[in-house]
């Protein structure tokens, strides 16, 4: 008697690329929900606790370094993800994510710009022992 199940093989997600159309769907929905996260975090997390600092220099400080702390982790996780779908073979998400990457890279840079720029005194050496 001959045994006619065949055994199943193991499934790895880097066997074969994603189809096309899940591809897309992943690399324009986690394209847009980066860009948003970024521009919501940037207009209510950033914005209103500015306004509700009404100039205390303290808050004002402290709602910039909170700004920059989660645009950090919103840096690490897109680039995570861009690891993840790189793994899995769709490389259309790899390239939206790589994208979201740079507009969170220059969201951060120019935050670190900026307070770089407003924390120095102005007579400062840039590399001096007291700045």
């Amino acid at each position: 008697m001959t045994n006619s199940s065949v055994a199943p093989e193991r499934w790895r997600p880097w066997s074969y690329p994603t189809p096309r159309g899940v591809d897309l769907a992943f690399a324009i929905s986690l394209f847009l929900l980066g860009t948003s996260w970024l521009v919501l975090d940037w207009v209510f997390g950033l914005g209103m606790d500015l306004w509700a600092a009404q100039g205390d220099q303290g808050r004002i400080d402290t709602a910039g370094l909170a700004h920059i702390r989660r645009t950090q982790v919103l840096l690490i996780v897109v680039l995570t993800v861009a690891v993840l779908a790189g793994i899995n073979r769709a490389w259309r998400t790899v390239v939206a994510l790589v994208l979201a990457t740079l507009l969170v890279g220059g969201v951060l840079m120019a935050a670190q710009h900026q307070w770089d720029t407003s924390h120095t005194s102005p007579g400062c050496t840039r590399y001096a022992a007291h700045c």
